[in-house]
């Protein structure tokens, strides 16, 4: 999505969007025709719609089904493998930066900000790190919540701590064959 779309609310742009019932709640999926644009966590239907309608306020939003999305983010909270799915996503060039470096990291595993902001070339750049994290609009596919804490512990997490422990517990866990 181009940046200057983004900023304007979307405007012009059609917005699919479904919602799934997951092990670690209400999942909101939003895709353009090129790809996800928002993958929201949540508690319920409405708070999640208020998001994404409150991002993209000028979009044409519709409810659908999203098969091709949905199954693919279902089959990874089960296993460890992540979706491959398309993605259309905006932002800076630096959080796209972060973002893909966050896709490299392997399930069960997690790395800190520091050593993210050394994989995308700038030690220095924890703090951005930090915020890019957190303007990350899809969750799971785009996996922030590999990344902790100088000391390993867990910090910060859009979705919620909670959340963010049985993601990184699900991902230890050994796959789940079904």
């Amino acid at each position: 999505m181009k940046h200057r779309v983004y900023r304007r609310g979307g405007q012009g742009m059609r917005i699919r969007y479904a919602f799934v019932d997951g092990p670690i709640g209400k999942l909101l999926i939003g895709a353009t025709e090129k790809g996800i644009c928002s993958l929201l966590l949540g508690d319920s239907e409405a708070e999640l719609e208020a998001v994404l309608r409150e991002e993209f306020a000028q979009a044409r939003l519709e409810r659908g089904v999203l098969t091709e999305y949905v199954q693919p983010v279902l089959d990874y909270l089960g296993k460890q493998t992540p979706p491959n799915v398309p993605l259309d996503l905006r932002g800076t060039a630096f959080q796209l930066k972060v973002w893909e470096a966050l896709r490299q990291i392997p399930a069960g595993e997690t790395r800190t900000y520091g050593e993210l902001a050394e994989l995308v070339g700038d030690p220095k750049a924890v703090r951005a790190v930090a915020a890019a994290c957190g303007a990350n609009p899809a969750a799971l596919v785009v996996p922030c919540h590999r990344v902790v804490g100088r000391d390993g512990q867990l910090t910060g997490y859009r979705w919620g701590l909670k959340r963010k422990q049985q993601l990184l517990e699900q991902e230890k866990a050994p796959p789940r064959f079904t």
